[in-house]
């Protein structure tokens, strides 16, 4: 994608994607829309099983929402596009894996982007926070994802003061899973993303909307559900090819080859 806010390359089954916008990769309704746009066609294309998100430059990952857009009339609550603000948050049945790269600073809107991710890398120059309640407004995405995701106090912490932390800090906290020297990064994350691309894709389905629809949902509720196939993408793995070749492949000592369907 050319003369755009956002970059993509794609290497075999991954996608990547970058939000480049200098000076600091913020986030307008434009560069929203666009996003979401490419995380759809990522989401209904077979041929990609996996995403890659990061930010241009070695300074910004993303800054959140472009407060200069907002000052010349952009809406805070103007049209984000199909998968909402980043693309992501609100893109329905996006049954595919994501990996966030945070390549520097991730706060507000940017680190919502972030926790819109499933697995979240970050160079050890990263840092993070929501900022938002100095500027008189609320975190919202965050205020509903971070305290179901890491302790309860350290989630309202940063809600209620802002506080910036660094990459060790939010590794021990659990708001990401690993911490890479800054020009390690990228090469980290294409592993990962190699590695997930050569999974099972039916089963990263099953993972994600189990894990998504349980969420608002008790234990036994979910696991009625699975067991009545009652979630389409446990349905369509339960009766695939690649649910024998699963099977066959333990059977006869060997790697399987996943179809996805």
């Amino acid at each position: 994608m050319t003369d755009s806010p956002i970059r993509t390359e794609t290497r075999g089954h991954v996608l990547e994607v970058t939000l480049d916008r200098p000076k600091a990769n913020a986030i307008d309704l434009a560069t929203s829309r666009i996003m979401g746009e490419v995380f759809r066609d990522f989401r209904d294309d077979d041929a990609l099983r996996v995403a890659i998100v990061t930010g241009a430059g070695e300074k910004f990952f993303c800054p959140g929402w472009d407060l200069k857009a907002a000052a010349e009339g952009d809406a805070v609550d103007g049209d984000y596009g199909v998968g909402g603000f980043g693309g992501i948050q609100e893109l329905r049945d996006l049954n595919k894996p994501i990996v966030a790269a945070v390549n520097g600073i991730c706060c507000g809107g940017g680190l919502e982007l972030a926790l819109g991710a499933d697995i979240i890398l970050a160079a050890d120059h990263a840092q993070f926070a929501l900022p938002e309640i100095r500027s008189g407004t609320v975190a919202d995405a965050a205020s509903v994802k971070l305290p179901k995701r890491i302790p309860y106090h350290i989630a309202m912490e940063m809600l209620l003061t802002g506080r910036w932390i660094d990459a060790e800090e939010a590794a021990r906290w659990g708001v990401i899973n690993q911490v890479h020297p800054a020009g390690k990064l990228m090469e980290e994350a294409r592993a990962l993303a190699d590695h997930l691309a050569s999974g099972p894709p039916l089963v990263y389905a099953a993972i994600k909307e189990i894990v998504r629809d349980a969420e608002g949902s008790d234990f036994q509720t979910a696991m009625n559900k699975i067991a009545r196939r009652q979630y389409p993408t446990v349905d369509v793995l339960y009766s695939s090819e690649d649910q024998l070749e699963g099977a066959r492949a333990f059977a006869e000592k060997r790697d399987p080859v996943w179809k996805g369907k």
